[in-house]
């Protein structure tokens, strides 16, 4: 079952994608949600599209998503971030995808992530494997902290979620940082190009495929309490060799 959903996701997300692209291309008007984050034309649109498709291929199942909310069955639902990254959207930035996930009674068992700018498609099932663009991804060998890169989603939001001590002590033991951010920097993680992420202010949308493509590489995805969860507002994703001593820094 979960082959047939993971084709059904990857149908979803590129015509998701080509919605979403031709507002990227053209003209859209941004308004802002409730928390203040900015929200598009394109974003909704997006949505619809792909729950559309989606409850075609599978009729029975729930829907999570980030514009529309829940609907339908718990136990067994789609997860839907139409446009991850839509600051990055919004300001011309092609750093931002489209997110599908399938999770069965609490497990994520199906992972999209598809950005239509650049083409690359990420896809999960899990128990085999992880791919993008139909290569299969391993996370890197790094196993000291001293040799490993950060990547972080935004330095403000680490501050204002309470985490920055632990992570200027996590600078600090690391070799180098930068500020990818979104949907890209589980997808370097995963491609084993850096070796820890981190991020904060979260919903279950924006990490539900990612945590999939990175356990599926080989990687290790906990929240900064180092709980296996979606639904806590915080992320870390590492190699999985590194996870220990990242969340004992953190802990500090």
């Amino acid at each position: 079952m979960t082959e047939r959903a993971l084709d059904a996701a990857v149908d979803a997300a590129r015509a998701a994608g080509a919605i979403a692209l031709g507002y990227y291309r053209g003209r859209f008007d941004v308004s802002l949600k409730a928390d203040a984050t900015p929200v598009t034309q394109a974003d909704r649109e997006a949505e619809q599209a792909i729950v559309e498709i989606l409850s075609r291929a599978f009729p029975g199942f729930g829907v999570l998503g980030e514009e529309f909310g829940s609907r339908g069955s718990g136990d067994v639902r789609w997860i839907i971030d139409p446009i991850d990254g839509t600051k990055n959207f919004v300001r011309g930035i092609p750093i931002w995808a489209t997110l599908i996930a399938l999770e069965e009674r609490g497990e994520v068992t199906v992972g999209v992530v598809h950005n239509p700018v650049t083409g690359d498609l990420y896809t999960a099932r899990r128990g085999a494997g992880a791919f993008l663009n139909g290569t299969r991804l391993s996370v890197s060998g790094v196993a000291g902290l001293d040799e490993a890169f950060l990547v972080h989603a935004g330095l403000t939001i680490l501050r204002e979620a309470g985490c920055w001590d632990g992570f200027v002590r996590l600078v600090d033991a690391t070799a180098r940082q930068r500020g990818f951010g979104d949907y890209w920097g589980y997808g370097l993680l995963a491609e084993g190009r850096v070796d820890i992420y981190m991020e904060a202010d979260l919903k279950p949308w924006d990490l539900a495929a990612c945590k999939l493509l990175v356990e599926e590489a080989g990687g290790r995805f906990t929240d900064l309490d180092g709980r296996a969860t979606i639904y806590s507002g915080t992320a870390l994703a590492t190699n999985g060799r590194l996870h220990d001593a990242v969340l004992a820094l953190l802990r500090r």
